[in-house]
Order: structure tokens, then sequence, then C-alpha cells
């Protein structure tokens, strides 16, 4: 059945408006058997000399005007196009009876202008190439005479598609280099708990037995209590150190307990209250995605830490139709604009890459204020253990 479509104008700028009275004034001229008027023979020259490719076509697709450049596009002359079907020159949609707005595509936009629409051409040598069409109907005579304005776009396309594989390259690239840094601080955090936290225990239990064999002596029991501080305060902080590196209630608890523990010391060093609602069945995950969302967490609260200046941080993770819905708020000095495009930012750009890695789509805006609210959506599927 034939897909009926209005003849309304497409473009609304005025530029084509015009472009559409000078395809009419033209055709008109046509009819008139050679006879020409000042006006007509104006319109004429601006078609013929314009940069960009014009046709105008009848009713039928018949194209009854094609300016040089429209020639050229196609690798024929203007003379040899006219009184052709479109469906010679631009690959026919498939109706019975196509009328020239058929041969675009009208279900969206497809260029950088509201009245851009694709379509496929069709050289003279066989080889179609992307191409986009504006389109404008007026009434001359009775007769809807169909301006059409075309532009070569293969080699954008082109240039569109090797910038998105490189894109796509760079992702696999910054995923590969954000695994690679995890598994190194993963061997890094063990070793120092086993290797180094083993030495250092040791040490202080034979500190131990040394203050029972050199008894009470007063300058002794000052020294051995000082060395005993001091190895306490080194195997604080290496389980700092490590846990920083790589939380050992990651692996060992998964990222529910994760999550509690990092919240405790944020609290704790940082002096903010912070809330952690969350569930611990609805957050086991896989390690590649318990990993990124406790990562994202961190950065989130080391830039609140940072820069917010917030008394109150709200951590929230369920799960909603397969997708695990993160927000985080504070109640801070909230983000700008300015400060999420500037390019040192490389707390948010990791955040997310993160997200990103993970298909997943991130939010962060200031318009609740006070303070700043990230919205994160993850997919689960494959991910749920």
């Amino acid at each position: 059945m034939k897909q009926q479509r209005s003849a309304r104008p497409r473009g609304r700028g005025l530029a084509m408006f015009a472009l559409g009275l000078l395809g009419g004034r033209l055709l008109s001229l046509f009819d008139a058997d050679g006879g020409s008027d000042a006006p007509a023979y104006h319109s004429r020259r601006i078609v013929h000399n314009a940069n960009e490719a014009i046709i105008a076509a009848d009713e039928t697709s018949c194209i009854v005007l094609a300016n040089p450049a429209a020639a050229a596009m196609f690798g024929v002359t203007a003379r040899q196009m006219q009184g052709r079907s479109l469906a010679d020159f631009i690959q026919a949609p498939g109706l019975d009876d196509a009328a020239p707005t058929d041969y675009f595509h009208a279900d969206g936009r497809a260029g950088r202008r509201a009245t851009d629409y694709a379509g496929t051409g069709l050289r003279a040598n066989g080889e179609t190439f992307a191409i986009e069409g504006s389109i404008v109907d007026s009434l001359q005579d009775g007769r809807t005479v169909y301006t059409i304005v075309l532009r070569d776009v293969s080699e954008r396309q082109r240039v569109q598609r090797k910038l998105a594989r490189s894109h796509d390259q760079l992702r696999q690239l910054s995923s590969a280099l954000q695994t690679i840094r995890e598994e190194e601080r993963t061997h890094i955090a063990r070793e120092l708990h086993d290797d180094l936290g083993q030495l250092l225990a040791s040490l202080r239990m034979d500190l131990t037995l040394l203050r029972e064999v050199c008894g009470a002596a007063p300058s002794s029991a000052r020294l051995i209590d000082g060395m005993d501080g001091n190895l306490l305060t080194a195997i604080t902080s290496l389980r700092r150190i490590a846990t920083n590196l790589r939380p050992r209630a990651l692996d060992e608890g998964g990222l529910f307990f994760a999550l509690q523990g990092l919240r405790e010391d944020f609290v704790q060093r940082h002096g903010i209250a912070c809330e952690l609602l969350a569930e611990e069945a609805e957050l086991r995950l896989d390690d590649q995605a318990s990993t990124a969302i406790f990562r994202i967490v961190q950065e989130a609260l080391t830039n609140i830490a940072r820069h917010a200046q917030a008394k109150l941080v709200t951590l929230t993770l369920y799960r909603v139709n397969g997708e695990l819905l993160i927000t985080i708020r504070d109640d801070g000095r909230g983000i700008r604009e300015e400060d999420m495009e500037k390019a040192e930012s490389l707390g948010l750009v990791g955040m997310r890459e993160r997200v990103w890695g993970l298909k997943g789509e991130i939010t962060i805006s200031a318009d609740e204020p006070p303070g700043t609210r990230i919205d994160i959506v993850v997919p689960l599927r494959g991910h749920t253990v």
C-alpha cells in the first residue's frame, strides 16, 4: 500500500523557502517555451552558480532542473539529468508512484540542521554514497514543485566512523589500564599485609620478650615502650595503606562490607557524617562490578572531602529491574558547571570511565541545592553472583 505523505514544506528557514520559489520560478520558465523575464533569469543564474547540488522535481519525481553541482555529484551532465526520474540518482524508497519526499527518511533528523534528511545517492558508475537532502515544496500554476538541496556526506560519515573506532579503542585501552592497575594494587596490598605486616608483628612480639628479659629498669622500659609505640604506629599505617590499595573486605566479604568499611574510615578521618542505605543481598556482584562501584564511591567521597565543605553524605544503592541504582548526595556548596568541564578533573573522568566500562550511565548535577547529587545506573546482567 502506498504510504501517504503530506506536501507541507520541510524546510523551516527563509533560505529553503527562497530555493523553493526559485525552483518553481524556473519550472514556470521552462513551461513558457523559452520565454523569460529578468527575475526568472536572475533565479536561474543563482541556481546554476550555487556550490551545493540543487535539483527540482515535479510530483511524479521527474527531474525538471539540475544545476552543474548536482550533475558533478552524480557523474553526469545537467542535461542528462533533466527528464529522468529521481530513482536514477537517489535510491528509490520501494513505493509505487513515490513522491520526491519519499526518497528521504522523514522519521528523524539526519544532519546538523532540522531540515536535513538522510538518503543514498547513485552515481553513474553504480557507486552508492551517503547524502543529506533538504527539501521544500512550492505551488506553481496548480502544480507542486519540489526543490532539493543535496550534500555528499560520505566523507563526513567515514571520518565519524573512524573517530568512533578511535574512541572505542581508547575506551578499551582505558578499561585495560584500569584492570592492570587494580591487579597491581591487589598484589602490592597482599605483599604489604602478608610480608611486611607479619614482620612488624613479629618484631613487636620480640620486643615484648625483650621487656621481660630486661626487667624493670626505668631507662630500658622507656626505650622499649617508645619502640613498641613506633611499631604499633607502623602497623596501623601499613594496614591503612594496604586497605586504600585494595580493601580485604572487598575480597573476603563483598561490596557491602567494603562500603561499610569505607564509610567508617571516611567518618573517622574527615569528621563528616555519612549514611549507607543498602542491602547486602542486593550487592552480591562479581569482582569487576564490585571493584568498579567501590572505586566510584571512593572517588566521590574523596572529592566531597576535598571540595564540598559538606556536613552530611548519603550513599544509596538498590536494585530495580535488573539494574543497580546508585545515588551519592552531599549537602555541601554544590558542584559548578565549570568544575565538571575542567581538564584537570581527573577524578570525575575516572568515575565516568568506570561507569561507561560497565555500560552504565552517570549524571552529576547541583540542581537540588544545597549540595551535589550523583546518579548512576548500572545494568547487572552478567555481573551477579
